[in-house]
């Protein structure tokens, strides 16, 4: 299977349970891969034989707009919307980083990672 990665997108964003967290908000940092077959786009050199990356990130800037206490829920929601839009994608994979995340200690990144 043929990959495409978006790697290293930055927003700043209100999620979190804690009301402060949703007040000031935090730095994230998002990691996406999909899984398809991009050999027609390979061979054609054609952007209709692949996915739009560009219209991934607007997806992607979309839903992490919208608040959410649990960072598993984001990516969970970020997945669902590449996939209703680009339904040859086969799979998504979406690191989520929520840089500096409120704890009593230091920490750079709380992480999750989904597949679906």
């Amino acid at each position: 299977m043929d990959r495409l990665e978006l790697c290293g997108m930055e927003f700043y964003s209100y999620h979190g349970c804690f009301q402060q967290e949703r007040i000031c908000g935090g730095r994230y940092i998002v990691d996406c891969i999909c899984n398809l077959d991009l050999t027609k786009a390979a061979q054609s050199d054609n952007l209709n034989d692949t996915v739009d990356y560009p219209k991934i990130y607007e997806i992607i800037k979309r839903e992490i707009s919208t608040p959410a206490n649990l960072i598993e829920h984001l990516a969970g929601r970020i997945i669902l919307s590449i996939k209703a839009d680009f339904p040859q994608i086969e799979s998504v994979t979406i690191t989520l980083s929520k840089l500096n995340p409120p704890i009593d200690g230091s920490m750079a990144a709380a992480k999750v990672t989904l597949t679906r």
